[in-house]
C-alpha cells in the first residue's frame, strides 16, 4: 500500500524488526512527523479512527469488527478511542501471531485512562521529524555506528562545508515531511499555523479542558527562548509574567508542560547519571527541546534576518537541531541521548549511551571559532570521570555547523553536521 513518493526513514528498519517480533507496534510521535506514511508502507488494511464515522457506532455495538482486515492492520489515531487498546490486546492474545496491528497516534492518552500493560504483546517505536540525513542535507559518511566502534583511524571526509545562511534557513524550515521542497516563507507560515493550532485546539482537546491560547503561546515562547538550556519552572513563570496581564501559576505551567509532553511537542533531554572523581555534584534537571527546532522559531516569531542578527541564540537553536538528529541516529543504534553538567559548571552538550553502557560524547558548536575551547572541555570532562566505575568513552567529538570534518592530533573528532549519519 506504500506510495511511490515515500522517502525512506531511518526508523523503517526498526518498525519492520519490531513488527516481526510482536503482535502489535505502537508508533508514537508528534502530529505530521510521518507516522501514518511509514506505517502504510508495511500495512495491508487501514482504520482511520478520527475520520471514519462508523467507528463510534461500532465501538458501542461491535468493537471487534473494527479490527477485522488484512494484516498488518493500521489503526490510525487510535487514541481517539482509547478503549481500542484493550480490544487489540485481547485480539493479539487470541491470534498468537506477530505483525497483526500497527497503531499510530500523535498524543499519549491520559494516565487516568485504564490501559492494561501491553507487555509481551506491544512494542513501541518513537518517531521524530526528519533528520538531516533523511532530508538529504547530510551525506551520512560519518556514522554514529563507527563512532561507537571507536576506531582509531582518522576521519577523512571531503564533504562540502555548509554556510551559516544555509543552516539558519534549514532551522526555520525544520524537518516535517510535509514541508519538503517548500520555500522559506511558506514553511514559516505553515510552522506558525502548527503553533496556532496547537494553542487553540490540540492543548484543549488532549485534556478536555478549555485552555487560554494566549497563555499557551506565552509558555511556548518562553520554552523556545530557553531551548537547549537547563530551565526551571521559576524562570518560565517570571518570563511569562513579563508579558502584560498574563501570568501563569506554577501548577498550571506543570500541567501545560505535561500536556505538551503528551502531544510530543516538547522532549526532555535527561541529565547523565555517572560517577565522577571530584566533589562536584551532578545536575539532575532535564533540558527541554521542541520536537522540531522549527517550532522554537515559530513560537518566538523569529525570521531569517532576526536570527542572522542574533547568532548567540542561533547557537542554542543549532544545539537543539543537532540533539534532535543525534536522537534519531542514537535510537537506530540502541542508544539514548543525555547531557552532562556538574556544579563546577563543567558541561558537555550530549552524551549518547547504549544500553550496554558504551558511550560517546559530543560538544556542539555552530562555528569553528569555539573548537579549541570545546576540545579542552571534553578532555577535562573525560579526566574527571571515575575510571573504576565508568567505561572510557568510545570517542570524543565536536559537531560543527559551518566547518569541515577531520580528526585532531589529540584524537578528538571534529564532525560537520552535514557529514553525520546513522
Amino acid at each position: 500500500m506504500g506510495s511511490m513518493l515515500y522517502i525512506k526513514r531511518i526508523s523503517d528498519k526498526e518498525l519492520k524488526r519490531k513488527l516481526d517480533s510482536s503482535g502489535a507496534v505502537l508508533i508514537r510521535g508528534p502530529k505530521a512527523c510521518g507516522k501514518t506514511e511509514s506505517a502504510k508502507q508495511l500495512s495491508n488494511s487501514i482504520l482511520n479512527v478520527d475520520q471514519d464515522e462508523q467507528v463510534s457506532l461500532l465501538m458501542e455495538n461491535a468493537p471487534y469488527r473494527l479490527l477485522y482486515g488484512k494484516t498488518p492492520r493500521l489503526i490510525d489515531e487510535w487514541q481517539e478511542q482509547p478503549k481500542l487498546w484493550n480490544y487489540i490486546r485481547h485480539e493479539v492474545d487470541n491470534r498468537v501471531r506477530p505483525a497483526q496491528f500497527i497503531l499510530t497516534g500523535s498524543a499519549n492518552p491520559e494516565e487516568s485512562i485504564k490501559m492494561h500493560s501491553g507487555a509481551g504483546r506491544f512494542t513501541t517505536l518513537d518517531m521524530r521529524t526528519m533528520s538531516w540525513q533523511e532530508l538529504g542535507f547530510s551525506s551520512g559518511k560519518i556514522s554514529m555506528k563507527s563512532l561507537f566502534k571507536g576506531s582509531k583511524s582518522n576521519i577523512d571526509v571531503l564533504d562540502k562545508a555548509v554556510n551559516l545562511e544555509f543552516i539558519i534557513e534549514k532551522i526555520i524550515i525544520g524537518g516535517f515531511p510535509g514541508l519538503l521542497g517548500k520555500k522559506l516563507s511558506q514553511a514559516s507560515y505553515l510552522n506558525r499555523g502548527y503553533i496556532d493550532l496547537l494553542s487553540e485546539v490540540d492543548m484543549g482537546r488532549i485534556s478536555n479542558v478549555k485552555r487560554d491560547p494566549v497563555k499557551i503561546q506565552n509558555l511556548l515562547c518562553s520554552i523556545a527562548r530557553n531551548t537547549a538550556t537547563i530551565v526551571n519552572i521559576k524562570t518560565l513563570e517570571s518570563d511569562i509574567r513579563k508579558k502584560e496581564n498574563n501570568s501563569l501559576s506554577r501548577p498550571s505551567i506543570y500541567e501545560y508542560i505535561d500536556a505538551l509532553k503528551r502531544l510530543m511537542i516538547i522532549e526532555e533531554q535527561p541529565a547523565w547519571n555517572t560517577h565522577i572523581r571530584s566533589s562536584a555534584s551532578l545536575r539532575k534537571r532535564s533540558k527541554y527541546h521542541f520536537t522540531d527546532v522549527s517550532l522554537s522559531v515559530a513560537a518566538i516569531g523569529a525570521d531569517f534576518d532576526s536570527l542572522l542578527n542574533d547568532l548567540n541564540f542561533v547557537g542554542f537553536l543549532f544545539e537543539s537541531l543537532v540533539t534532535h538528529d543525534l536522537r534519531v541516529y542514537a535510537q537506530a543504534n540502541d542508544a539514548k541521548v543525555y547531557y552532562y553538567q556538574d556544579s563546577y559548571g563543567l558541561e558537555v552538550d550530549a552524551i549518547v549511551q547504549k544500553y550496554n553502557g558504551d558511550w560517546i560524547a559530543f560538544e556542539i558548536k555552530l562555528g569553528t571559532g569555539q573548537i579549541e575551547e570545546a576540545a579542552r572541555n571534553l578532555h577535562k570532562f573525560a579526566l574527571n570521570l571515575d575510571k573504576t566505575k565508568v567505561k572510557p568513552p568510545k570517542s570524543l567529538n565536536i559537531i560543527t555547523g559551518t566547518g569541515i570534518s577531520y580528526t585532531r592530533s589529540d584524537g578528538i573528532n571534529v564532525i560537520s553536521l552535514a557529514s553525520l549519519g546513522v
